[in-house]
């Protein structure tokens, strides 16, 4: 079921579309073969949510996304009772004339599961599902403390229920970007990754493997070009994200070659805030383009 190298690892993730180096194919092998949650680090928009997508397809298994927010509660991370379902229960037992037993509308047809719950009762039928905690940084310290727990055991206590237990460990893929630390407790039971953004060869490999119909000048124009941008000190550096989506756009406007008047017409789809726009047109759209 899992790649049994890391070449394989490689491979598979090639298969996709996604270019790993080395160390990132590591950190796969060994979370899969040691059945540890693989905690991803890097700046936005370098593939880290990409990792739990290609597993899922190279495993043939379901994909179960916690997007983690400020605020976020375990109620909405791990189940909720249907309270509408019960009250209409409970109506229509009063208008059939029986009464319903408490125990009746406290189980478990009456839970509606999030993400957590979801995971832990795919892995209870044998099944891996790949459970993708995404950008746990945004979540407060409190729900990190109650997934350290999840993450120990990977089992479920519900008072009206009982237990449920999962048969293996789900694949788990945590992100972080990285806007506060994690805690060390969290980290320990992980195998770490931080992915960086690709160096210029790599980067222009991903853009041909992506969008395959491109010239190849140009995906190595968008590489070099984006290389610079990184450079700049800007507020929000563009990622590969950008870097494919900027390449996407140019195959649409019909663009063979990048020059600066190309590269002021497309800026918006790199950069999303007004302050680096003025620095990059301040540095000069020249530099971006040749470096001088």
């Amino acid at each position: 079921m899992f790649p049994s190298s890391i070449e394989e690892v490689v491979t598979w993730f090639r298969q996709t579309g996604y270019i790993a180096d080395r160390g990132l194919a590591i950190a796969v092998h060994l979370s899969l073969q040691l059945s540890r949650p693989l905690f991803l680090e890097g700046e936005a928009g370098v593939g880290k949510t990409e990792v739990a997508k290609v597993l899922s397809s190279v495993l043939g298994q379901p994909l179960i996304r916690l997007q983690c927010y400020e605020g976020l509660d375990v109620s909405q991370a791990l189940y909720e009772w249907d309270y509408a379902r019960q009250m209409l229960a409970i109506r229509l037992a009063e208008a059939a004339g029986h009464g319903t037993e408490v125990h009746d509308i406290m189980s478990r047809r009456y839970l509606i599961a999030r993400p957590l719950l979801q995971a832990v009762e795919t892995a209870a039928d044998g099944s891996r599902p790949v459970l993708l905690i995404d950008e746990l940084d945004r979540a407060d310290e409190e729900f990190e403390a109650f997934l350290l727990e999840l993450l120990s055991d990977f089992q479920v206590t519900i008072p009206e229920v009982g237990v449920i237990k999962a048969t293996h460990p789900p694949v788990v893929v945590l992100t972080s970007n990285r806007t506060r630390e994690i805690h060390d407790a969290l980290k320990r039971r992980c195998i770490y990754h931080w992915i960086d953004y690709p160096q210029l060869e790599r980067e222009a490999e991903i853009v041909r493997t992506r969008v395959p119909d491109i010239d190849q000048r140009l995906a190595r124009q968008l590489a070099a070009a984006m290389q610079r941008f990184r450079e700049l000190g800007l507020f929000k550096p563009p990622g590969v994200a950008e870097t494919l989506d900027w390449a996407e756009s140019l195959k649409v406007l019909g663009v063979s070659e990048l020059d600066p008047a190309v590269i002021e017409d497309s800026l918006g789809v790199i950069l999303k805030y007004r302050e680096d726009h003025d620095e990059v047109k301040r540095v000069g759209l020249d530099h971006v383009l040749t470096g001088t």
